[in-house]
């Protein structure tokens, strides 16, 4: 042990601490032991040869459980894998105020304490028209708080179409419970009317209305419901609250990406919800964050619930956040420079000169490979826009030596995963999904899959 642990390649390995290095040397000689009382082996190879077989099992073995991955899909907003992708700028940016301090919460004018909401409420402001807004840390915070700091007590009127749940059971109702709101649902699952609302407030006495947008499905055929502007209209006579859970939304008009559906705050606002509610890291291409819009009188009392406090945004997010939005202010440079609205602003004939490109590297690659093209159907994700898919276009790989399922696995197993999609017997590799770097590794991975064929052909 002492003589291996002192060899020089091993002593100046950095990937693993020392402990994960003994670790390492001592499961070596446990299974070299094992195999000589088994009479596997007949003989102790010699240092070098222990060293360097050390040093491959240390090369293969990632030092952390939480990796890049290359998400080859064609589902942009992936939950599984993150969701939103930061670009190049906001990765620096992080890195910048993560390298130091900062004034997260310092007013440098004024030589005293600040407000960390101040290095982004003016952009949110500016781009959505709201009065005020505040940033916790994701959306699902936002509405408890939101409902907690408005609602506690209070009966609040929701369509019954509207009681979804999104992942990880986060369900509304239960939420309005914990929150302290007194649930009142109005309509049915599929058509909900404007009297629905006014008998919630006239009998019910409900002084809130709820509206929570079904951003991980959609109801067709036979539907009905209510908008903001009539929930607006509605409550202005009867001095209740219009509060709305948007989901996710785009920060300006939505045809600058090439996409007819998907809401924007401002129109939010400008239809009379009192305060809006938004995530950060869905159509936005931001980082995870629960934005909170509206009235100034409203954001403020949010501010001022203890709840705030175990809720708040960290200065990583913040820093990404700030150079989002900024970016926002135009919109083609957004779509240039922030990943997701990138990718979702992609045509099908730049996937599909994309594809053909990469088909043709993927190809000189792995020749033993049937590599082609074939047109699809990508996906939003994230439980954003439903029902709306992206004309695309992906690489399509084959072989008869070995099956679509076993070059997924394949490709997913590496030391850089590489997560795909199987359909019809072949993996799709989507050129939409795919991040700066990304076709180095997947050249990589061809070259693998290329020698792992030859050894199935040499086994036969």
């Amino acid at each position: 042990m002492d003589l291996l642990l002192d060899r020089p390649a091993l002593s100046q390995v950095q990937t693993v601490s020392r402990n994960g290095l003994k670790k390492a040397v001592q499961d070596y000689l446990q299974e070299l032991r094992s195999a000589i009382l088994a009479g596997e082996r007949t003989e102790v190879p010699a240092l070098d040869q222990v060293e360097q077989e050390i040093l491959r099992r240390l090369e293969e073995t990632e030092p952390f459980h939480l990796k890049r991955v290359v998400n080859a899909t064609g589902v942009v907003l992936h939950t599984n894998l993150g969701r939103a992708p930061l670009g190049a700028e906001a990765a620096a940016r992080i890195a910048q105020i993560a390298q130091g301090y900062c004034n997260l919460e310092y007013d440098i004018e004024a030589g005293k304490r600040g407000s960390r909401y101040s290095h982004v409420e003016d952009l949110i402001c500016e781009l959505t028209g709201a009065e005020a807004a505040m940033v916790v840390n994701n959306n699902a915070s936002a509405v408890f708080l939101m409902l907690n700091t408005l609602a506690k007590g209070k009966k609040v009127a929701i369509s019954r179409g509207e009681l979804v749940e999104i992942g990880g059971s986060f369900r509304v109702p239960e939420i309005m419970e914990q929150s302290g709101a007194d649930l009142v649902e109005v309509g049915t699952t599929n058509k909900t009317h404007p009297e629905d609302y006014e008998n919630a407030i006239s009998q019910q006495e409900a002084t809130v209305l709820l509206k929570v947008h079904t951003s991980n499905f959609s109801i067709v055929g036979f539907t009905e419901s209510v908008s903001v502007r009539q929930m607006a209209q509605i409550a202005k006579g009867n001095g209740s609250l219009v509060l709305y859970d948007v989901g996710s939304c785009f920060l300006f008009p939505r045809e600058y990406i090439g996409l007819h559906a998907g809401e924007t705050v401002t129109r939010a606002l400008q239809d009379g919800a009192d305060v809006v509610c938004f995530s950060g890291d869905k159509l936005m291409g931001s980082t995870q964050g629960g934005i909170l819009v509206g009235k100034k009188e409203l954001i403020e009392k949010m501010r001022k619930n203890h709840l705030t406090r175990m809720l708040r945004v960290d200065k990583l997010s913040l820093a990404a956040l700030e150079l989002t939005l900024r970016h926002c202010l135009d919109p083609r440079e957004a779509c240039e420079k922030i990943p997701t609205l990138h990718m979702l602003s992609m045509s099908r004939e730049t996937c599909t000169q994309k594809a053909a490109a990469l088909e043709t590297a993927l190809s000189g690659a792995a020749p033993s490979l049937h590599i082609g093209t074939v047109l699809t159907e990508d996906e939003v994700g994230g439980g954003s826009l439903p029902g709306v898919m992206l004309p695309g276009c992906a690489v399509a790989v084959s072989s008869c030596a070995v099956s679509a399922q076993r070059i997924e696995q394949q490709l997913r197993l590496r030391k850089t995963p590489i997560i795909t999609r199987v359909w019809k017997d072949q993996v799709l590799i989507s050129p939409r999904t795919l991040c700066d770097g990304d076709q180095q590794e997947l050249m990589q991975a061809f070259r693998e899959l290329e020698q792992l064929i030859k050894e199935e052909r040499d086994t036969k």
